[in-house]
């Protein structure tokens, strides 16, 4: 059985200098651009039938973590949004739950308030979110407020200037010290931001990274930039994680986030997770969707295959 993210596993030497990590992160094989988006793009035409469909919906909704990360969120919009993922439709309790609700540190307490008693965690971004421009010290009391507030997962963003630079054991450190404030109540997210990292090798080579320090999940993206998930950078964190598990036993979750807003995204996504990692990844333990308006596709599409009929955004709540 696969075990949780540890940095004490089979290639903690490679970590042991700046020189050694170097070596390992550019010996990792570089990545074929044009195969990689080739078998992304010939997976997402997979075809779906009813029933896998239906499977496939109830799956997705159940791997959403329902967010809200504005200036404007008020604890009011969170309770509200709470209660849509404990019962994402309240005329169908048949419906799965959400996998989580994701909110900024200071809306933590309400966000737990509205789940209680239920199977949803709470997750919270920290690191000084979405930038990570702050010194380590703010980060890590951002992350331990989080986490005395009630957060059971913690998303944190790397340092990409750092990593650009090719300070890599800086941020390997950073890793290190926020899954050690995380304690062994609070699962941590590692968001790279995708779309800054230029390059496929670069999101390869911190795939690697985050999942060396310890990373229970690595996650593409904020959801605050140009670009986001794609099937492609998905593909790539998907081939990680199991070249990850091969090599030391441990497995480590993925998280899209940013961009996937239907059913039919939702659905390539998990056609990826199949056929790259296999039916291990295919539970909300390991896969998830960074997401705010997916949910609402997810419950029109289901309703749709119950009824016959589509009946539209009216039809379920805003969030």
């Amino acid at each position: 059985m696969p075990t949780t993210a540890s940095p004490a596993h089979a290639l903690t030497d490679v970590t042991a200098s700046d020189s050694t990590l170097r070596r390992f992160l550019h010996g990792l094989p570089g990545v074929d651009a044009v195969g990689l988006e080739a078998r992304a793009a010939s997976l997402g035409t997979r075809s779906i039938k009813t029933t896998a469909k239906a499977y496939a919906i109830d799956l997705a909704i159940s791997m959403v973590d329902l967010t809200t990360l504005e200036g404007a969120d008020t604890p009011g919009k969170v309770r509200a949004l709470g209660a849509k993922a404990v019962h994402p439709d309240p005329t169908d309790r048949t419906t799965p739950a959400t996998a989580a609700v994701c909110v900024y540190p200071d809306m933590v307490a309400a966000a737990k308030e509205a789940v209680a008693g239920s199977t949803v965690k709470v997750a919270s971004v920290a690191t000084a979110f979405p930038a990570g421009r702050a010194a380590l010290s703010v980060k890590l009391a951002d992350v331990r407020d989080a986490v005395a507030a009630g957060a059971d997962e913690i998303d944190m963003v790397i340092d990409r200037g750092a990593f650009l630079a090719g300070d890599y054991l800086k941020v390997y450190d950073e890793i290190v010290a926020v899954k050690e404030a995380c304690g062994t109540s609070s699962r941590l997210k590692v968001i790279f931001e995708t779309g800054e990292l230029s390059t496929y090798d670069n999101i390869r080579r911190a795939s690697w990274l985050g999942m060396l320090a310890g990373a229970d999940f690595i996650k593409t993206s904020t959801g605050k930039v140009a670009v986001n998930a794609t099937p492609a950078n998905t593909l790539l964190m998907l081939e990680a994680v199991r070249d990850f598990r091969a090599a030391t036993g441990v497995q480590i979750g993925v998280k899209p986030a940013g961009g996937i807003r239907t059913t039919k995204d939702a659905i390539k996504f998990l056609v990826l997770v199949n056929e790259t990692v296999g039916e291990d990844w295919l539970d909300n333990h390991w896969f998830r969707f960074g997401a705010s308006s997916l949910l609402n596709d997810l419950l029109m599409q289901r309703q749709k295959l119950a009824t016959g009929r589509y009946s539209g955004p009216d039809y379920v709540t805003v969030d």
